[in-house]
């Protein structure tokens, strides 16, 4: 990789980690029987690595019996990292605030 930028590393290694964590998302889906079409839903709902390698692990921990178990968890993963992002712009916001009433003050006379 000589050469490329360090933003470019980093997007590409981000690449490869979701490209790891959708390979065992797929080879959990497939395990249980199911075709790796669904796998390819799933990771198009999940997104993130991270919720992938979760939902994966979800999978090969839990053994679901039925494709709804597994759609369920999704939705639960789903909500829990919008939740977290919801959470992590208002911390944001909050301290963008806090930082605007903190500034020194002009005196005008």
């Amino acid at each position: 990789m000589a050469g490329i930028g360090w933003r470019r590393k980093v997007l590409l290694s981000g690449d490869i980690q979701r490209e790891r964590a959708y390979r065992k998302l797929a080879n959990a889906i497939v395990w249980l029987g199911y075709p790796e079409e669904f796998a390819q839903v799933l990771a198009s709902e999940l997104r993130s690595a991270n919720a992938m390698e979760r939902m994966a692990a979800y999978v090969r921990n839990a053994r679901p019996t039925s494709p709804e178990q597994i759609a369920d968890e999704m939705l639960t993963i789903v909500a829990d990292r919008n939740r977290w992002v919801e959470q992590k712009m208002s911390e944001h916001a909050n301290a963008t605030m806090t930082a605007f009433y903190n500034r020194p003050c002009d005196d005008e006379e």
